[in-house]
């Protein structure tokens, strides 16, 4: 992949700082010579120096750099929260979607035909309603009925993406999900934490879905889009218009916080998402939101800490190492028949066929070197 440097924005970024090359030489600890032989297309900074560079200039990796690669692997992240997504960790998802290039030959999806995509992807309520009855369609559930794991499951085999559960632990990492679009082969790869509560998850899954339903968005447009979309989906206008029918009549908020968690049960999802989804039905038929109080997150949280995580009801106490981690054979079985994922069938047949060592396992599911290699030694 050929990148440069976007020299413009780069020197309009020295100007505007007054500085001139040889300050900038001496603040990146580099000969002026360096710093011309940038702006003039000639040589382009190793990473250190970028990213210095890109701290000096108060410019991010996408306005200092530009890509040339027209297929370069498109990624959204489902963070952590409270965590910001930097440009190491753009880099470092592109590096797994260029190895998962190697992977698509051995798609096991029709390759004639790209999967249905959304034209003009909108936030806007009325919009999202009239999308997500359609997915409910698509995946014959009613405006009413709850949306579950196997219901997602399908739709991402449906819409040829593939899926690939990854245990990254509870607090550690910087993302939960990652979506990888490849342009070059249309291929799409999302990869799901399984350490991660239940309610959590169900959101995330729904979250990539709107992803993959919507290629053309990108950064905060994406996200913000994705994450409404997941909202729609998992609670509809109908249940919305129910559940504020009923939260208006309750005489506190105490009883208000109960109800929404009694219903995040039902659904499986987030009580923070109902009450989300309930507000958002009253703003657009102009009536009254529904107040809650600082109790109402604290709440939340209690809720959730009720669940396991996906990764220990998958795989129960019993079948963890003392690191958390199930068996590679029990890994590969449980997530493979869960997820109806054929990631590791496509894995197993590539390391057979070019003889590649556990360095591609631990690329391409970014694990630790130890576990690829039990993770390589079961698929061969």
């Amino acid at each position: 992949m050929q990148k440069r440097l976007n020299t413009d924005k780069a020197q309009q970024a020295i100007d505007m700082a007054g500085l001139t090359q040889t300050a900038v030489a001496d603040a990146l600890g580099v000969t002026k010579e360096a710093v011309s032989q940038w702006l003039l297309h000639k040589s382009f900074p190793r990473p250190n120096k970028l990213l210095q560079l890109g701290k000096l200039l108060n410019l991010s990796f996408d306005d200092l750099v530009i890509n040339e690669d027209p297929h370069a692997p498109k990624v959204a992240f489902r963070k952590m929260r409270g965590t910001k997504t930097k440009d190491h960790h753009i880099e470092k998802a592109q590096e797994i979607g260029r190895f998962l290039r190697h992977l698509v030959p051995y798609l096991p999806f029709d390759t004639f035909e790209m999967p249905p995509v959304l034209k003009s992807p909108s936030c806007d309520y009325d919009y999202l309603r009239t999308v997500t009855v359609k997915v409910r369609e698509d995946i014959n559930l009613g405006p009413m009925e709850c949306v579950d794991f196997t219901h997602l499951i399908r739709r991402f085999c449906e819409l040829q993406a593939v899926v690939v559960p990854v245990m990254w632990g509870a607090k550690q990492r910087h993302e939960n999900a990652v979506h990888i679009h490849l342009p070059d082969s249309g291929s799409t790869w999302v990869y799901l934490n399984l350490d991660t509560n239940i309610h959590d998850f169900k959101f995330w899954m729904a979250h990539e879905l709107g992803h993959c339903l919507s290629p053309s968005l990108e950064g905060d447009d994406a996200e913000d889009f994705a994450d409404a979309f997941a909202a729609s989906l998992l609670y509809p206008h109908e249940l919305a218009e129910q559940a504020y029918e009923v939260l208006v009549e309750k005489p506190s908020i105490a009883a208000k916080i109960n109800t929404l968690k009694q219903m995040a049960e039902q659904q499986v999802i987030s009580p923070n998402t109902i009450l989300q989804q309930v507000n958002k039905y009253a703003k657009r038929l102009d009536r009254a939101e529904i107040k809650m109080g600082n109790s109402f997150f604290g709440a939340v949280t209690k809720f959730n800490q009720q669940f396991l995580n996906l990764s220990e009801a998958l795989f129960g106490d019993n079948e963890l190492d003392e690191h958390g981690h199930p068996s590679a054979r029990d890994y590969i079985e449980k997530v493979e028949g869960a997820f109806e994922t054929p990631f590791f069938d496509m894995l197993r047949k590539y390391l057979k066929e070019r003889d590649k060592g556990p360095g591609y396992v631990q690329t391409v599911l970014d694990m630790p070197l130890l576990d690829a290699r039990s993770i390589h030694a079961e698929l061969t």
